[in-house]
């Protein structure tokens, strides 16, 4: 073994079932051990003795290693000072993740910065203008001109490069991801992703081995009617790229979307890990949201309580002026409120603490987590409390002009008066706010920031249908879940009791045995949804 991330690209291999590609050597570390980004050739008219730092700083962008990515780029830039195409690097770093949903206002500074200096070098050909010109309607006027504005401009540039330069790989792929981005989360035929997915899987055959054409299929597919087709790209991309933290992490997309947790914990913790050495905080926090996500539907609860522990340290060394760290705002808000929520353990989500962010979305989670906790435990006036700051909290995202995040609040708002109208007895209300709140979020999708909601409002619907004694109206609601989130806990543990008190004790036992496969590492003592869908399958 030549080191502990070549060890990390081996094992990937062996547990995902894929050989990994051949290591690059980084060109500046002679006799440091070879590192693993994948294989890019990204054709420039750079100084050909730089080409390989060009192409690494490319593989980086591919996989999300933004900061990495600007300083070798910068690198570049800086030797070679015709070579254009290295600061529309920069500008693409500092533009980030494609699917956040939104951006500080330094970083856009700083990408229009780097477009000014792209277009000072005078790239020396016409393809390496285009690509600077198309990033540049990503930053022009971004004080004016809307987010949405600005990336559909972005998607038409790039179109019209890909239509120019048909042959050129790197082109369509970056092409691909611009198609992705501009996808919207109420289209239910997934028009744009396919788009995007189509030309990302012709490219998947001749360059298997491409950091970003194996990640865009993950993020192409990342809905519950297309996760399947992400497998094949989600089981190769961690041993494509094993030294870059988010392609550790990023073929958990797929697992979570289809229930394999073991799978989404061991590649997250693998994330983690590299994070960690990284410094790179805030994605160490976007791994843990999906570890434990994981381990929660496992019933590894005694994991899930390590990382809460680990929180505030690792929250403290989030750069709160990158991208990321919104990432890690999220997870630090998420996992605690996932944690009391999916345990079923009211009173501590009641009084979940709150901390404030710059975004209003952010800090919505516990506050959710809050007047449901507090709902669900009879205290109807601080679930009152906390569902009035989910209006407040929409407001200003409306305000901001954020209406995805808006709708998301939205949802969470109507489910907690679901709850409310319960504990106030008042249940065809309850029904009803619940039924809305499920409506609304069939018809849009999550954000990659999240593995997925804090708890889905048809499965809630269909825990107060049990609890207002209509299981088998709550077992419609739970086996739905159950096709669009494979293998919740909740949902098949709350469908096992819905088919017994249906009278289907056949469906009742196959979802207790189910309930039980999925957490042979369970905690010793388990919870108490375990140990009664163990007594159950035991009985038969």
């Amino acid at each position: 073994m030549q080191g502990s991330h070549v060890f990390t690209a081996i094992t990937l291999s062996v547990l995902l079932g894929q050989s990994a590609p051949p290591p690059t050597q980084h060109p500046h570390e002679t006799g440091a051990p070879p590192e693993r980004l994948g294989v890019v050739e990204f054709e420039t008219s750079c100084d050909p003795a730089l080409r390989p730092d060009l192409n690494r700083a490319t593989a980086l962008l591919h996989s999300f290693w933004f900061n990495a990515a600007a300083a070798a780029f910068t690198a570049v830039g800086e030797k070679d000072p015709a070579c254009g195409i290295a600061w529309w690097g920069v500008a693409m770093s500092r533009w980030g993740n494609p699917f956040a949903p939104g951006r500080p206002v330094t970083a856009l500074q700083q990408g229009r910065d780097a477009i000014a200096k792209a277009r000072a070098a005078s790239a020396r050909t016409p393809r390496e203008r285009a690509y600077i010109e198309a990033a540049a309607t990503l930053f022009t006027d971004f004080e004016t001109v809307d987010h949405r504005t600005r990336i559909v401009n972005y998607e038409r540039a790039m179109e019209a490069v890909h239509n120019q330069y048909p042959a050129d790989k790197e082109t369509s792929a970056f092409y691909a991801l611009a198609v992705n981005q501009t996808a919207l989360p109420t289209d239910k035929k997934y028009t744009q992703q396919l788009k995007a997915a189509a030309i990302l899987e012709e490219l998947f055959k001749t360059m298997p081995d491409h950091p970003g054409v194996a990640h865009y299929l993950i993020h192409a597919y990342d809905h519950p009617a297309l996760a399947e087709r992400a497998l094949p790209a989600a089981r190769r991309y961690a041993t494509i790229a094993p030294d870059a933290p988010h392609a550790l992490h990023m073929p958990s997309h797929t697992f979570t979307r289809v229930g394999l947790w073991e799978e989404s914990i061991s590649t997250n913790l693998a994330s983690a890990e590299a994070a960690r050495k990284a410094k790179a905080a805030g994605e160490t926090l976007h791994a843990l949201d999906y570890q434990v996500y994981a381990y929660l539907q496992t019933a590894q609860d005694d994991q899930a309580a390590r990382v809460v522990r680990e929180l505030d340290a690792i929250l403290a060394e989030v750069n709160t002026k990158e991208q990321y760290g919104q990432a890690g705002f999220y997870a630090a808000a998420a996992i605690p409120a996932r944690y009391a929520l999916e345990r079923g353990d009211y009173k501590s989500a009641a009084t979940l603490a709150p901390r404030e962010t710059a975004f209003p979305f952010i800090d919505a989670i516990t506050y959710f987590a809050r007047a449901v906790g507090a709902a669900r435990s009879g205290d109807v006036d601080s679930a009152k409390s906390a569902a009035g700051k989910l209006v407040e909290l929409r407001t200003a995202l409306l305000k901001n002009k954020d209406e995805y995040w808006a709708q998301q609040v939205e949802i969470e708002h109507t489910a907690a008066l679901g709850w409310i109208a319960l504990a106030e007895k008042k249940d065809a209300d309850a029904v009803n706010f619940l039924k809305q709140a499920a409506a609304l979020e069939d018809a849009t999708d999550k954000a990659a920031i999240s593995p997925g909601p804090l708890a889905p409002a048809r499965e809630m619907l269909g825990e107060l249908l049990l609890e207002l004694k209509r299981p088998a109206e709550a077992l419609t609601e739970l086996e739905a879940v159950m096709k669009k989130e494979p293998n919740r806990f909740r949902a098949i543990y709350h469908a096992a009791r819905a088919a017994a008190l249906s009278g289907d004790q056949s469906k009742a036992s196959q979802y207790y045995r189910q309930v039980v496969n999925l957490c042979p590492k369970a905690t010793v003592d388990g919870r108490l949804e375990l140990a009664e869908a163990r007594k159950q399958a035991a009985r038969g």
